[in-house]
């Protein structure tokens, strides 16, 4: 499967949130409940994904992340790559640094892990109520 992108979209893989989520997968799922129903994030069996209009919220939503206990970036081979998170940007439909673990279709705007066939792409309309 794979996450439809719009916007700046900050994703993140669901079994790092299973590992690293206080609470776990569950708890995430009920702390987004809100945003899970009005349309703003959605998810696919592997990657769970919320979006900013703008820098500055991206940000913000990176720090509630890194507040959990999630780590965002990690030096490789000299250059600072995305780890537990990444951020898309919506104009180049491309991560704003490296990440190894997500793969990018532009041609139909959605993302997927990288070592795994893309699928159908979840997007809002499977979630909104």
């Amino acid at each position: 499967m794979a996450i439809a992108l719009e916007l700046i979209d900050i994703i993140v893989p669901i079994a790092t949130i299973k590992t690293k989520y206080p609470g776990g997968w569950a708890q995430c799922l009920a702390d987004h409940a809100e945003d899970i129903r009005g349309g703003a994030i959605w998810y696919d069996e592997r990657l769970f994904r919320d979006g900013a209009m703008a820098p500055d919220m991206a940000a913000a939503i990176l720090k509630q992340w890194e507040s959990k206990g999630f780590e965002l970036t990690r030096v490789h081979n000299n250059e600072t790559v995305w780890q537990d998170v990444c951020v898309v940007e919506p104009v180049t439909l491309a991560p704003t640094r490296p990440c190894e673990w997500l793969a990018v279709d532009k041609a139909n705007s959605c993302g997927y892990l990288a070592w795994l066939p893309q699928g159908e792409v979840m997007s809002r309309k499977h979630f909104m109520k």
